[in-house]
């Protein structure tokens, strides 16, 4: 596996000299910075290959992107109004642009209105780390009492709506907007940051598209989008819905297992491909992570390779992001399905045998807590998470590995 590292661009706290000793061998970003639905253009895309190339002292770093993540698919293009065929034609033109520059694997999702959804973007660990948090019963609280969407309460337990109740009542007005903050913060770096009102209308705009019609425009933008791609030697690669299960009455297309394959059958050519998300996925109990490595490998590009803890084994609950090997996620089990995946692939012959992962999000621990860096991206928590992953990988890899001591 390509060891990676998610960069944010110059303003990230971490540098390019932190990525090059942290030994990673290629680095995930994007233009943040360009609004969804506008072309990334050449001369943007040299600029951040440029900030990538270098380190503070003018030394080649050399590092190259690897992975744009994300080039956003724009809400016009999810509900088929507005602008959306000219987001398309740009889209194009952007995937045109990537190869060019020698990009080959693009990420992107398919979430309606919020990218992933939190409820505390630095909740206490025991040991004194901080970590993102999803509470559901936060989160009802933030639907029904704050939003104040039509009939939210009906979508979730009573028990929950009772819960929720009793938690706003007890909320200061300081404490009911640092909550919305945090269930709308959405990417950091992004150019566009919603307000309420903003999550209001496009939540409206939805109530007319069910599932299967929003599942039917995916489809539609694929059948654009992905055939471009494959002639352009480009593999797009869809990240799961997070959480992995309905919110704000929105559909959610991408969060199970029968997801991805109904995409992957509707558009059958290998670059519609999935990034597997064992965070996201693994937040819903149904979902068997080793699993999906093993029966949907051969369309996996990109592995984000972290873990969350749930509070129950519900479909739908509270969870926290864990450490890296301290999740619901059996870890050893889905890198030995990584592993086993690209032996094939390297004795099929393919190009891309080896894929491409990164350490996603972290824990905030020793000086992470000082830094106030991005939420889910510490500099030194993803460093532990991924020399935690390293380790795996070698024993996996040893010739050794699986014989009885």
């Amino acid at each position: 596996m390509k060891q990676t590292w998610r960069w944010f661009g110059p303003r990230d706290l971490v540098s390019v000299d932190d990525m090059l000793q942290a030994g990673v061998q290629g680095v995930v970003t994007a233009l943040h910075h360009v609004p969804t639905g506008d072309v990334w253009t050449p001369e943007e895309i040299a600029r951040r290959k440029r900030e990538i190339a270098y380190m503070a002292d003018g030394a080649p770093s050399g590092l190259a992107w690897d992975v744009a993540e994300s080039l956003p698919v724009s809400e016009d293009i999810k509900k088929q109004q507005g602008d959306w065929r000219e987001h398309i034609a740009n889209y194009k033109t952007s995937l045109h642009h990537l190869a060019a520059a020698g990009v080959q694997t693009v990420c992107y999702n398919f979430m309606p209105v919020l990218d992933w959804t939190r409820t505390d973007l630095n909740w206490r660990l025991p040991t004194g780390a901080t970590c993102m948090r999803f509470d559901y019963a936060d989160f009802a609280a933030f639907d029904i009492h704050i939003l104040r969407r039509a009939n939210a309460a009906a979508d979730f337990p009573g028990d929950v709506v009772e819960d929720a109740a009793r938690r706003f009542a007890g909320m200061s007005e300081d404490a009911q907007q640092a909550l919305a903050r945090n269930v709308v913060f959405g990417l950091p770096g992004a150019a566009e940051h919603f307000t309420l009102d903003d999550v209001r209308r496009h939540i409206a705009e939805y109530d007319a598209i069910s599932p299967e019609r929003l599942r039917a425009h995916f489809i539609d933008f694929l059948s654009e989008v992905a055939p471009v791609a494959e002639g352009l030697g480009l593999r797009l690669c869809c990240h799961p819905d997070d959480p992995p299960f309905d919110l704000l009455g929105l559909p959610r297309v991408m969060s199970t297992e029968a997801d991805y394959k109904a995409i992957m059958d509707a558009v059958d050519i290998p670059a519609n491909g999935i990034t597997l998300c064992t965070g996201s996925l693994g937040a819903r109990p149904d979902n068997d992570l080793p699993g999906m490595m093993h029966r949907l490998g051969d369309r996996v590009h990109f592995l984000h390779l972290r873990n969350v803890k749930r509070d129950t084994d519900a479909l739908r609950g509270s969870f926290f992001e864990a450490e890296h090997l301290g999740g619901d996620t059996d870890m050893v089990a889905v890198l030995a399905a990584a592993l086993a995946e690209e032996a094939r692939r390297k004795a099929q012959g393919r190009a891309d045998w080896s894929i491409p992962m990164r350490p996603d999000h972290g824990q905030d621990i020793l000086d992470d807590l000082k830094r106030k860096a991005q939420p889910g991206y510490p500099a030194i928590g993803r460093l532990k998470g991924l020399a935690e992953l390293r380790g795996i990988i070698a024993t996996l890899s040893h010739p050794g590995a699986g014989r009885a001591a």
